[in-house]
């Protein structure tokens, strides 16, 4: 029987908890989505098209982002023990750090004000994906041997 890849079952467990964590925040985003989109119904005014556009898309992108989150949490626990799957879970971890830095970035060009802690949360935010790929490259290395 082969040994589990410890790194990679943990990362993947703090990518379970941050994938549910980011679906109940994307919840109260469409929430918000769909209320700024009435008031914009009922009371339109310039530049609030551009705005739910913006916040539409960013709703979307964290929605897909935390569901893959989600997704690569599960496969990294589930297949711990399994090399054959490292690529997939390479793929996955390298899938919830781009919709994470897109988010960020969609953050950004929508005017959010940035301060010093921000960039630290951000920082913070794609450490836990490149250690799930990392417990990932250590469990396709183990395959090689």
């Amino acid at each position: 029987m082969e040994k589990s890849n410890k790194f990679l079952k943990v990362t993947g467990v703090l990518m379970i908890i941050g994938g549910s964590f980011g679906l109940i925040g994307s919840i109260f985003l469409f929430l918000f989505g769909v209320l700024l989109t009435v008031g914009a119904l009922l009371n339109p005014a310039p530049g609030v098209d551009q705005a739910v556009e913006i916040i539409g898309t960013g709703i979307g992108i964290a929605i897909a982002g935390a569901i893959i989150q989600f997704v690569a949490g599960i496969a990294g626990v589930k297949n711990a023990k399994n090399p054959e799957k490292a690529n997939f879970c390479i793929a996955l971890g390298s899938l919830t750090a781009l919709f994470y830095i897109a988010s960020q970035i969609l953050t950004y060009v929508g005017g959010a004000s940035r301060t010093f802690l921000d960039y630290i949360i951000v920082m913070v935010g794609l450490v836990v994906p490149a250690l799930y790929i990392v417990g990932a490259v250590q469990l396709k290395m183990r395959d090689e041997d």
